[in-house]
C-alpha cells in the first residue's frame, strides 16, 4: 500500500443510537490512523440523511445522494429508522437504496464470542465458536418485487403480492464467494441453507447451483441444510459451522439468531461488499436505531467499532484490523461493558477503552513498530 494514504470515508449515522456509534468508530479509526505514524489517514465526509432529513425534505436521502457516494472508498453507516417514517419507507429510501445501486450483493456477518460475554447458550466452551454469515444481498425475498392493488373493492380486499427474485447469476457469485471465504478459514466448510422442500422453484434452483459451484472446491466440505433445521443447529451445535449461505431473507434472520446467542445485536458487525469494487461498499453494526435508548449515551458501540475493522480488511489494512479486533476483545475481557450484554459502562467508556487498548499495543510492541 502506498505510504500516507488518505481514505475518503462517507459517515451516515442515520438513526438514533446511529449516531452514538458510529461517531464511537470514528474514533477508534481516527485513534488507530494518528498511531500509524503516517501510514494512513481518514478524511470523513458526513452526510445527515436519514427521518430527521425525510422530515424536512420528503426523502431519506439528497436526490443526488448516490453520485455523492460514488467517489468515496467506503460509507460508514449507523442505522436507520423513526417513528415519523413507516419502517419501509426509510428503510427503501436510504439503506437498501444505497446496497441495490451500488450493487452490494455480499453481506458478510461474522458470528464471534468474545471474552467476558455471556451467552445464552449457557455452554462452557463458547470461546471457540466463529462463523461467518454469508447473504445474498441484492435478490431473493428483498428485491422488491409485486404490489399491492384491489383496495377499490373496498375494506378487507386489498391484495399484496410480494415475489422472491433467484437468478442463476446471483445465486453462483454469493455461492462462489462464500466457498473462497471458506478456504481462508481454519474449517474449510460451507453450510447451504433454504426452504427447497416448500419453495420448489427459486429454492430448488439454489442448490442445483450450489451443487455446481461446491463440485469446484473437492477441499471444502459441505452441507445443504432447511432453515428451520439450520435454526435449530444455530443453538444446538454451533460447533458445527463455519461460513453458513444463504437468501437475503433467511441469512438476515439466521446472523440475528447467532449474534443473539454471542450476547447481544449491538455486537455484530456486517459489510456489505461490491467484490468487484465497481461502487463503493457499505459497512455497519446489525442493530436498528433503538429510539428506547437513543440519546442516553448507552448504546453498544462495539458492532459499530467491529464494522470498522471489516471496512480496514476493504481497505487493505489487514495488520489494522487485526490489532482492532484484538482491541475489543481486551475491553470485553476486562469487563468494560455496556447494560445490553450485563455491564454498566456507557458508550464513551466503551469507546475510550478500545482506544487504550490500541495505545497499550503501541506501548507493548515499542518505537521499532
Amino acid at each position: 500500500m502506498e505510504h500516507g494514504q488518505i481514505f475518503r470515508i462517507a459517515a451516515i449515522p442515520g438513526d438514533g443510537v446511529g449516531a452514538e456509534v458510529v461517531a464511537a468508530g470514528q474514533q477508534v479509526l481516527d485513534s488507530l490512523a494518528q498511531a500509524s505514524t503516517g501510514k494512513f489517514s481518514i478524511d470523513w465526509i458526513s452526510f445527515p440523511w436519514g427521518s430527521a432529513y425525510y422530515a424536512e425534505h420528503g426523502v431519506m436521502m439528497h436526490p443526488k445522494g448516490l453520485e455523492m457516494l460514488q467517489d468515496t472508498d467506503a460509507i460508514y453507516f449507523g442505522a436507520v429508522g423513526w417513528e415519523n417514517v413507516p419502517d419501509h419507507t426509510s428503510l427503501w429510501g436510504l439503506r437498501l437504496n444505497i446496497t441495490q445501486n451500488f450493487d452490494q450483493w455480499a453481506n458478510i456477518r461474522p458470528v464471534k464470542f468474545l471474552p467476558g460475554i455471556q451467552s445464552p447458550l449457557g455452554r462452557t466452551d463458547t470461546a471457540e465458536l466463529d462463523w461467518v454469515v454469508v447473504r445474498e444481498n441484492s435478490e431473493g425475498e428483498y428485491a422488491g418485487l409485486g404490489g399491492r392493488n384491489l383496495s377499490g373493492r373496498g375494506p378487507g380486499s386489498e391484495v399484496a403480492v410480494q415475489t422472491a427474485l433467484f437468478t442463476e447469476s446471483g445465486c453462483e457469485r454469493i455461492i462462489r464467494f462464500a466457498f473462497e471465504l471458506a478456504r481462508t478459514r481454519p474449517v474449510r466448510k460451507v453450510s447451504s441453507v433454504t426452504k427447497s422442500n416448500a419453495q420448489q422453484y427459486g429454492m430448488v434452483l439454489w442448490d442445483e447451483v450450489f451443487r455446481r459451484v461446491a463440485a469446484g472446491y473437492p477441499e471444502v466440505e459441505t452441507e445443504s441444510v432447511l432453515v428451520d433445521a439450520m435454526s435449530a443447529k444455530f443453538v444446538l451445535q454451533p460447533e458445527q459451522l463455519s461460513v453458513v449461505v444463504a437468501s437475503n431473507l433467511f441469512a438476515d434472520i439466521l446472523s440475528d439468531l447467532g449474534s443473539a446467542l454471542a450476547g447481544s445485536l449491538g455486537l455484530a458487525a456486517s459489510a456489505n461488499l461490491n467484490p468487484e469494487r465497481r461502487f463503493p461498499s457499505m459497512f455497519e453494526p446489525v442493530h436498528g436505531s433503538a429510539p428506547d435508548i437513543a440519546g442516553q449515551g448507552i448504546s453498544n458501540p462495539v458492532g459499530a467499532v467491529a464494522s470498522a475493522a471489516l471496512m480496514l480488511d476493504h481497505l487493505g489494512l489487514p495488520e489494522e484490523a487485526r490489532r482492532l479486533e484484538a482491541a475489543i476483545k481486551t475491553v470485553t475481557a476486562a469487563g468494560i461493558k455496556t447494560r445490553d450484554v450485563g455491564g454498566t459502562a456507557v458508550t464513551q467508556e466503551v469507546t475510550d477503552a478500545v482506544v487504550a487498548a490500541l495505545l497499550s499495543q503501541d506501548a507493548a510492541v515499542g518505537p521499532e513498530r
